[in-house]
């Protein structure tokens, strides 16, 4: 069959994430299984206009903001009558197509925005942004829905999406598990990573100041922080490390590459997740397939990331204070950490992307398709 994929960036963007990672690895196993597929996706500086990458066709035209309209002319004339299934992809901003295409449709959404709106916003902007969330996201309740967590799917009952339309597919990952856990080389004293965008809604400097009490009672322990920002927040969090009592023991990597990644999760303790809001927060189930166990704060994605007292800790209060006390409690309690570390590398082996793609074909062939 013919498949459009409407989504705001594709894996070449600078800005990628998990969530491109996703739409690559079934993209590329949906042509591999003899479907062709074109993503519409928004430009870059410097993007080619298209190009073909594992098989799947990719056109960029615009940029984050006015691809939703770009994509629309480019189908309008040149796609209308290709398609035999539109997916569209709603991060933040939906396309509509409802509204221009009879093409059998589903959406693919890995969460809504809610408050994120009041962190990643100014003020009136992101009241705006949240009230008009509430409007668009009824105006599509009435079409079938692809999700990666149970805490999306909750989301989504709660704005009027029928349960029985919303389906959820198991996430993937690409980083393979270490073979074993035995004699597995870690650094020297113990560390806690930070890892990912380094923006409000991500709350990083609540990690290091986790860090800072913390390491009162466990003298030699380190925080490396890899990722990157470009506002003021992330200026911050900078100078808040300079100004630390503790940057000596504060390490900023800044954007590293996907194999400096895995070996830091594979040489650290512990991963620390401060967000208010995930899909599911992949970079837990990756630190947990190196055998790093993680804390993370009580919020949507985390919660389906992260078994409680399982495969690490979800604390019962948002907020530092709390994280450094598991922090230490762990830390210091061997038996519980090599538990946490097991039983996080054992679940990791069943998150992959061949599970995540037939989950996705199923839900495509039996309710989309059908």
């Amino acid at each position: 069959m013919n498949i459009i994929w409407f989504t705001w960036k594709d894996l070449t963007h600078p800005n990628a994430g998990g969530a491109e990672v996703v739409n690559e690895e079934i993209a590329k196993r949906l042509v591999k299984d003899g479907h062709n597929v074109t993503l519409l996706v928004g430009g870059y500086e410097n993007c080619k206009n298209e190009e073909t990458i594992n098989g799947y066709k990719v056109i960029r035209s615009g940029n984050k903001l006015t691809t939703y309209y770009s994509s629309y002319k480019h189908f309008k004339h040149k796609l209308q009558n290709w398609a035999d299934v539109i997916i569209e992809e709603v991060n933040t901003i939906p396309y509509f197509t409802q509204y221009y295409t009879k093409a059998k449709r589903v959406l693919i959404i890995h969460q809504l925005a809610r408050a994120v709106w009041f962190y990643e916003m100014k003020f009136p902007l992101n009241i705006i942004g949240y009230i008009l969330e509430s409007i668009y996201v009824r105006l599509l309740n009435k079409n079938k829905v692809i999700t990666i967590s149970s805490s999306t799917k909750n989301d989504l009952k709660k704005v009027g999406f029928i349960d029985n339309n919303i389906d959820i597919i198991s996430m993937g990952t690409d980083i393979k598990p270490v073979l074993t856990l035995d004699n597995l080389e870690k650094f020297s004293e113990p560390t806690i990573i930070s890892l990912g965008r380094i923006t409000s809604m991500k709350k990083t400097i609540d990690q290091v100041k986790a860090f800072e009490i913390a390491k009162e009672e466990i003298p030699n322990l380190k925080l490396k922080i890899a990722g990157f920002g470009n506002d003021k927040y992330f200026d911050n969090v900078k100078t808040y490390i300079s100004q630390s009592k503790y940057s000596n023991d504060i390490e900023y990597l800044g954007k590293i590459t996907k194999n400096e990644k895995t070996e830091l999760m594979r040489k650290s303790h512990l991963i620390t997740v401060t967000s208010i809001k995930e899909g599911w927060g992949l970079i837990v189930t990756e630190a947990a397939s190196q055998g790093t166990p993680s804390i993370v704060y009580d919020i949507d994605g985390l919660r389906d990331s992260v078994k409680h007292n399982i495969t690490g800790i979800i604390t019962k209060e948002n907020n530092y204070h709390v994280l450094s006390q598991n922090i230490v409690k762990l830390l210091n309690d061997t038996k519980l950490y090599n538990e946490f570390q097991e039983n996080g590398w054992e679940w990791s082996k069943k998150v992959t992307f061949e599970q995540c793609y037939k989950d996705f074909i199923e839900i495509l062939k039996e309710k989309i398709i059908e």
